[in-house]
């Protein structure tokens, strides 16, 4: 089994995440940050992964850090827990609908990393604090994908095609994301799937 345990600690963070990539969706997760733990659930449930994460973060700050730190741990350990990628399938997609919402997930396990994130959560007008989803700032979604495809060297774009509901939508970016990786990542021969026979 792909599975191990890292941790990360800053002045601003204090994190441990274990991680089974070929899991059954068990999950343990605290972080002070109940929006976030619910859709970090989400990704563990339908991606099927055993997910336990404990984040002490300076939320009297706010959670950006909180959010963008863990990103970079998943991330990390992702890129450690897939090795050479031999055998991966390494492409996926996902379209994952969500009520009003309907959100695609475009996945490369390349080793290259790139996010295109075109997730619009806001009419034309200014965003107020009525847009924050129990005191989540939706914003955050993006840092934490960032960091997740930038430390898990990915290719990684994520497309709201439908939705007005915030919570709807960011709900189906974390489902269609768990699926995709969870393609993505699966064995699929005894190769690297590379005309150049590295992935890097």
């Amino acid at each position: 089994m792909r599975t191990d345990t890292i941790t990360r600690k800053t002045k601003e963070t204090d994190i441990t995440l274990t991680l089974n990539l070929d899991g059954g969706g068990a999950c343990d997760i605290k972080t002070g940050i109940g929006f976030f733990d619910h859709m970090l659930e989400l990704f563990a449930v339908h991606g099927r992964f055993d997910l336990t994460l404990r984040c002490n973060g300076d939320l009297t700050v706010d959670a950006h850090h909180s959010v963008e730190d863990i990103g970079i741990t998943l991330g990390k350990l992702i890129n450690k827990l897939l090795g050479d990628k031999k055998g991966i399938a390494r492409y996926a997609c996902q379209t994952i609908p969500m009520d009003d919402a309907l959100v695609r997930v475009v996945l490369d396990l390349s080793g290259r990393p790139y996010l295109a994130y075109d997730v619009k959560l806001y009419p034309d007008t200014e965003k107020t604090d009525k847009h924050l989803l129990g005191g989540f700032d939706p914003e955050l979604c993006e840092e934490f994908f960032r960091a997740v495809s930038a430390y898990g060297t990915m290719n990684l774009h994520i497309t709201k095609l439908d939705g007005k509901n915030k919570h709807h939508i960011i709900e189906a970016c974390f489902k269609a994301f768990a699926r995709a990786l969870k393609d993505a990542a699966s064995i699929i021969s005894n190769t690297i799937l590379s005309s150049k026979g590295i992935l890097e």
